[in-house]
């Protein structure tokens, strides 16, 4: 049986923990804080505290075949400390969920091989610590904005913001199919890779979150009286060329969260 060890698990990480769970791998799962510890002992993944930035011995929770890194933290000091630990470790394959952040608006589409990172991004800095170590392979999964469940678009401003650009194009992906992706490059064994992950519509920002709100009988957000636009559309062409990934929700505007 394989084991798997998830760094972080929140509204990602937790439901991420349940599906490999259900697939019959043996799962250690942590969490920064004692009252989350509980639940993941309820859904019977072995539940550790770790907390990168104040990290102590994680040798159990490091026994495992493959680790997901699935944490907001963008302190460079500390992944190198926890990365210190992994090399010592039986981790040969790290999955690191990255984001599209890491990309520079350049009003076009973005691919993973064009080499349009912002190289001050930290997240990217990050990734490079991971991608460079030869004590194990890691795949680096690049998601855009994550919606779905708790996350309806619909609440993602307050009363009264004014939304900028309203004609940039939106970059988002439903939990489904994060979880998916990851899913598919484990099972798959697919390592040494960088991959988008986003669906495969981009409508505006206007069009979409007048949709959103919509949906949950709210008030059409306020839009900034603007024509200038800076964007990216974020290709998600080679996660379905490599991986023969079939999303479950491509289209942002059928999805009724």
């Amino acid at each position: 049986m394989q084991t798997i060890s998830i760094l972080g698990s929140g509204w990602l990480g937790l439901p991420l923990a349940e599906h490999f769970l259900t697939q019959g791998y043996q799962i250690h799962a942590s969490t920064r804080s004692t009252e989350h510890l509980n639940k993941l002992k309820c859904v019977k993944a072995n539940a550790f505290i770790v907390d990168i930035d104040n990290l102590s011995d994680i040798t159990q929770f490091l026994q495992a075949d493959c680790l997901i890194i699935n944490i907001t933290c963008k302190n460079l000091t500390s992944f190198t400390q926890l990365i210190k630990q992994i090399e010592q470790s039986s981790i040969t394959k790290v999955l690191f969920v990255s984001s599209t952040s890491v990309y520079d608006n350049l009003n076009k589409v973005v691919t993973e091989a064009e080499g349009a990172e912002l190289e001050e991004s930290p997240l990217w800095q990050i990734e490079q610590l991971f991608s460079r170590n030869l004590n194990f392979t890691t795949t680096i999964v690049r998601f855009s904005g994550l919606v779905g469940y708790s996350r309806h678009p619909g609440n993602f401003f307050r009363p009264g913001k004014v939304v900028a650009q309203p004609e940039a194009p939106v970059n988002l992906i439903h939990r489904d199919d994060c979880i998916g992706i990851i899913s598919a490059i484990i099972e798959q064994n697919v390592w040494g890779e960088v991959f988008n992950a986003c669906a495969a519509t981009h409508p505006s920002k206007r069009e979409f979150y007048t949709h959103a709100r919509n949906l949950l009988n709210l008030p059409t957000p306020k839009f900034a009286n603007t024509t200038e636009t800076t964007y990216k559309i974020v290709s998600h062409a080679k996660v379905q060329q490599v991986l023969n990934y079939q999303f479950m929700h491509p289209d942002l505007m059928s999805i009724r969260f």
